[in-house]
């Protein structure tokens, strides 16, 4: 069970950005979360859209493939939620996602102990559960660091990793890129880092120009529409709204097409559905979630985007 003080969450009754404005460290976003709120409020307009033309519908649902729930990759337990340690985070956050059947992403960052942290997690689930499951793997996204290090990264990952990704958009996160090198990738050292992760590559943190073209030259398996949240400093707007506008092309140049970022209400998942989304990602939530009312409100969480 979760500790039940010190939570940097403030347990908003809906999670959309204003209750920690600009708390970074802690669960806001750059410039007054303003990419943390529009990636709230712009589903809602997404799908007014998508109503007006009928395409959006009750009677239409069934026909909208529902994209798959899967954590997030969360890191900063301590700094950044006020757990007591990124170990009793991950071990938390992992099992009662897991116990709702939602699918597992770990992140990483400074120091090693956060990528560190996550492993040790899915391991443990696969002793905890060794009889229902006991190959429990999840996506593992990691920091643009530079190369050398990132494959060594990438090792350590491989037995608990179904899919390995570079967080491309982390470079632009200030109290990150502060704290360790993060590159700016080349699509040339991305091709490389997906010959060498032997297991689905993913990017993640398209939203410019510049990551399609990134895309278009990679063709990874997996293309992750994403702003970390609100929490890069690369330009205004929101992950529903580019991916309304770039979505369609962005599918060409890859396997699957995932997105993060705002994701409250089951009608956000019809609607990316819509757009050809396979996996939505959802971190914020179910942060407080656990945070507030531990496993069983995780489990709520997933019900109600669900259905």
């Amino acid at each position: 069970m979760p500790q039940t003080k010190n939570f940097k969450c403030h347990f908003c009754p809906e999670c959309l950005g204003n209750g920690c404005v600009g708390e970074m460290p802690g669960m806001g976003g750059f410039d007054n979360s303003i990419n943390f709120q529009l990636n709230c409020i712009n589903w809602l307009h997404l799908e007014a859209k998508l109503s007006r033309k009928g395409l959006l519908r009750p009677e239409t649902e069934d026909e909208i493939p529902l994209p798959a729930i899967r954590l997030a990759p969360l890191t900063g337990g301590v700094e950044n939620i006020g757990y007591e340690s990124e170990r009793m985070f991950y071990f938390d956050m992992l099992r009662s996602a897991y116990l709702a059947g939602i699918k597992l992403s770990i992140g990483d960052g400074c120091p090693d102990e956060k990528l560190l942290s996550g492993i040790l997690a899915i391991r443990s689930l696969r002793t905890e559960f060794h009889d229902i499951d006991k190959d429990i793997k999840g996506a593992v996204f990691i920091k643009p660091y530079p190369d050398d290090k990132l494959l060594e990264r990438m090792e350590w990952s491989r037995e608990v990793a179904e899919i390995i990704g570079v967080d491309i958009d982390s470079f632009n996160i200030v109290t990150m890129r502060n704290l360790v090198s993060l590159e700016q990738k080349s699509a040339e050292q991305l091709i490389k880092l997906k010959k060498a992760a032997k297991v689905p590559f993913a990017i993640k943190g398209i939203f410019t120009r510049n990551d399609i073209e990134l895309v278009k030259e990679v063709r990874p398996d997996i293309a992750v529409i994403s702003n970390h949240g609100g929490r890069v400093e690369n330009r205004i707007g929101s992950t529903a709204s580019f991916l309304s506008e770039h979505g369609e092309e962005i599918r060409n140049y890859c396997g699957e097409l995932w997105i993060d970022g705002g994701i409250r209400r089951h009608n956000d998942l019809l609607a990316a559905g819509y757009y050809g989304v396979k996996e939505v990602l959802v971190g914020r939530p179910l942060i407080s979630a656990l945070c507030h009312g531990g496993t069983d409100e995780v489990a709520a969480i997933a019900r109600k985007l669900a259905h």
